[in-house]
């Protein structure tokens, strides 16, 4: 197989920041070719994007289902081998689900789909066609969360008590307090988003980030959502307390109305050897805490992590890498996959993760409605 794969992209055009992420993240191993597109669902603005980053026009498709047709009659070597799905949240799970029926591998934004009866559909559709599906739950790409996992499951804190993971944000707070405008965003649309905002943007993430650096799975949760306003239908902010296996207990806290926060994921697992601490805004840094040792302080480079955190680590010891890194080293897992070769399970989210995030999201939103009570999730 050719050292560039050919990526289609879905979405993600004009001045969208997931789009830039993805173009770049792409790039930055060297393997990937933008091959084809449909940037904006207005074939206008899609061609004027294309030319303006330079794209091939001719393979600027009007719309998904003629991407797909006009795809499949180029000779396997030329056509598109993977797509990138970066549209709104309500289009995922039908794109995924025609790219993967027609031999197309998938890299897609989460939350994977808008129901978790999606989610085990496609998780069908995928099992049926063997091709790769990479979920880019991002954070996961972060050198030091690699080295957190690795540590962990070399036993390095030992036997887990609790795990507090956070994602706080203030960006909506322009939005939610005006009628109009809280009316009008595709993020507190249930047709566009699905059946949350909070949980299911950013409270996936603290959750997946804690089932992967734990090794752990969550069994049961209870939820308490704010939504600020009677008319407005989505969570805008929720705190929930997780039962994992093990006799591990913890919380999951998100917001997207913490005044003044901009991207505050952050996550502490605490263990009978010591306590593990990470934080997005300052992702360079690993805390290792003791109760009998000074603090001790992981970055990226350096010849004591682990294999996996050194693959994810493109710059000498002292150079700050960040969010498109991060990404990028998803799409890097992505690709050797692909290609059939060799690969730590840790590279890349995959498909059973998006399933456990539609679990997660559709259990908050029972367990508020229910009255703040227990819910399982399944196994």
């Amino acid at each position: 197989m050719p050292k560039k794969i050919r990526l289609g992209i879905l979405g993600g055009g004009g001045d969208s920041l997931i789009g830039v992420l993805h173009r770049v993240a792409s790039h930055i191993n060297d393997n990937y070719q933008i091959t084809g597109a449909v940037f904006n669902p207005d074939f206008e603005a899609n061609m004027a994007f294309a030319k303006e980053i330079d794209v091939p026009l001719n393979r600027i498709y009007k719309d998904f289902d003629t991407l797909i047709e006009e795809e499949l009659k180029l000779p396997e070597d030329e056509r598109i081998q993977v797509c990138s799905i970066l549209t709104p949240n309500f289009l995922h799970y039908p794109m995924a689900k025609k790219l993967l029926e027609n031999g197309f591998h998938v890299i897609c934004e989460k939350p994977m789909t808008t129901s978790l009866d999606e989610a085990k559909d496609l998780q069908k559709s995928h099992e049926k066609a063997g091709t790769v599906f990479a979920l880019t739950h991002t954070y996961t790409g972060y050198p030091m969360v690699r080295q957190m996992r690795e540590m962990i499951k070399a036993g390095a804190l030992g036997k887990i008590h609790k795990v507090d993971a956070v994602y706080y944000q203030g960006w909506i707070n322009t939005i939610i307090h005006d009628k109009e405008k809280r009316s009008s965003v595709w993020r507190l649309d249930p047709k566009k988003a699905g059946i949350s905002s909070c949980m299911g943007d950013i409270g996936v993430h603290a959750f997946n980030l804690v089932e992967y650096t734990t090794g752990l799975k969550v069994n049961e949760l209870l939820c308490d959502f704010n939504y600020l306003y009677e008319d407005n239908k989505m969570d805008v902010d929720g705190t929930v307390l997780i039962r994992m296996s093990d006799h591990v207990k913890g919380v999951i806290r998100g917001s997207q109305v913490a005044t003044g926060e901009e991207n505050a994921l952050a996550i502490s697992i605490y263990g009978e050897k010591g306590a593990f601490r990470w934080e997005q805004e300052r992702p360079n840094f690993l805390y290792k805490l003791s109760d009998s040792e000074p603090t001790q302080v992981y970055k990226p480079g350096h010849a004591y992590n682990s294999e996996l955190s050194l693959d994810g680590t493109k710059l000498p010891a002292g150079h700050p890498e960040g969010i498109f890194d991060s990404m990028a080293n998803i799409y890097k897992g992505a690709a050797r996959a692909i290609r059939g070769e060799k690969y730590n399970d840790g590279e890349f989210p995959t498909m059973k993760d998006g399933v456990r995030g539609m679990n997660f999201i559709e259990a908050t939103v029972d367990s508020h409605k229910n009255g703040n009570t227990w819910v399982a999730l399944e196994k």
